[in-house]
């Protein structure tokens, strides 16, 4: 039985680019956000009511931060939550020429 040659194409580094989805750059960015506000509440041991009291919102919509669920949450949204929750969030600015390298969000503590 001859084997069917497969094309593997290598990834763009954002899976919803390699998708084609709408706002690609915008919904990596929010994941990328999303899972260091996961990490962070979970490094600190918050519950989800007082993750939400830290950051300004209800249970429910920590709840949907960390089933990923996105909608309705903008980049400068998740920040805030960031900025609330005593971290700097850096945000790296570089040339056209460097687009291939997988953007980067760093997030440190205060």
């Amino acid at each position: 039985m001859a084997k069917k040659s497969e094309k593997i194409i290598p990834s763009s580094g954002n899976v919803f680019a390699d998708l084609r989805l709408k706002d690609a750059h915008e919904r990596q960015t929010r994941i990328r956000l999303a899972v260091a506000l996961n990490q962070i509440v979970q490094a600190r041991g918050l519950s989800q009511a007082e993750a939400a009291r830290k950051m300004g919102i209800s249970q429910p919509k920590v709840s949907a931060l960390q089933n990923y669920k996105l909608e309705g949450f903008s980049v400068e949204r998740l920040m805030t939550f960031l900025t609330a929750l005593d971290l700097d969030v850096d945000i790296v600015i570089r040339t056209k020429s460097d687009r291939k390298k997988p953007a980067r969000v760093t997030v440190t503590a205060a």
